[in-house]
């Protein structure tokens, strides 16, 4: 997919996750608008949404965005969570007066890259279960086969991962292992990475998996929408004069964050990493 740069676009992006796997969106932004300020905010203290019940998941979802844009100038959001995504997005576009932007599982560039029609879906739990994406494979791959693989595992290595921690090789083939048992493996050519932390370990993954030939995700189709949005004029903010550092990060618990956390943040282009309470 095109990710042409927009270096004329100056707007300040709010990217919103539970944890670390929004990063994985902002690489895509950056390319895409390197001009922009992002502020991450991380709800960590709540890591991982999938153990939350969806009336839980909405009333805090809700209430730290509400808190986010009465503190921020933001000009648009990202809700760069499967989890969040598919509950949460109706209730926050109804309420919000800047354009929303959420993550669903890549299933229709998937089905055009398959040349197979096997395809695995790699995600959540609570993703994989989900009603939207029953809809998105009824809409967009009727014509395939779509193996449904839910991981949390997965979801946690990647966040040990940014704190430091380094896992053998043999972890990620565990994971895909319910792929790898599945007895049309062999035509299987595509898997989508239906869950924001999972790109983040696309190089581990792809070493696993060689014969997949296309790990799919959402992460350019995210950025491509922000900057439609800010080309047609939703920047409504950014023109004021920001009384706090640009490019941050902002965790809702900083006991979990260490050093290590920290220099990654700053790989990602963020300058600081401060306490959010909301």
């Amino acid at each position: 997919m095109d990710e042409s740069t927009n270096s004329d676009i100056i707007a300040n992006i709010l990217v919103f996750d539970s944890g670390v796997g929004g990063l994985s969106i902002v690489g895509h932004i950056r390319k895409r608008l390197p001009s922009s300020d992002i502020t991450y905010l991380a709800d960590n203290r709540f890591f991982p949404y999938g153990l939350l019940s969806e009336q839980e998941l909405t009333d805090r979802v809700s209430s730290l965005l509400t808190r986010v844009l009465s503190e921020y100038h933001i000009d648009i959001i990202v809700i760069a969570c499967n989890t969040a995504s598919t509950l949460v997005l109706p209730i926050l576009r109804a309420t919000l007066d800047i354009p929303v932007v959420g993550v669903v599982p890549a299933i229709k560039p998937a089905v055009k890259l398959s040349k197979n029609k096997i395809i695995g879906l790699l995600a959540t739990p609570g993703t994989i279960r989900r009603e939207y994406t029953d809809e998105l494979i009824r809409d967009f791959a009727q014509e395939c086969q779509v193996v449904r693989v839910g991981s949390n595992k997965l979801v946690e290595v990647v966040e040990q991962n940014m704190l430091g921690e380094q896992f053998d090789q043999n972890i990620y083939r565990e994971i895909l292992t319910p792929f790898t048992d599945h007895p049309r493996w062999a035509e299987m050519d595509t898997i989508v990475l239906a869950c924001t932390h999972f790109p983040l370990a696309k190089s581990k993954l792809s070493l696993a998996a060689p014969e997949i030939k296309n790990w799919v995700d959402s992460g350019s189709a995210i950025a491509q929408r922000v900057t439609a949005l800010l080309q047609k004029g939703a920047s409504r903010r950014s023109h004021l004069k920001l009384d706090y550092p640009s490019n941050i990060v902002l965790l809702t618990d900083l006991s979990k964050n260490t050093g290590d956390c920290t220099q990654n943040f700053k790989r990602y282009g963020f300058d600081c990493v401060n306490l959010f309470e909301p």
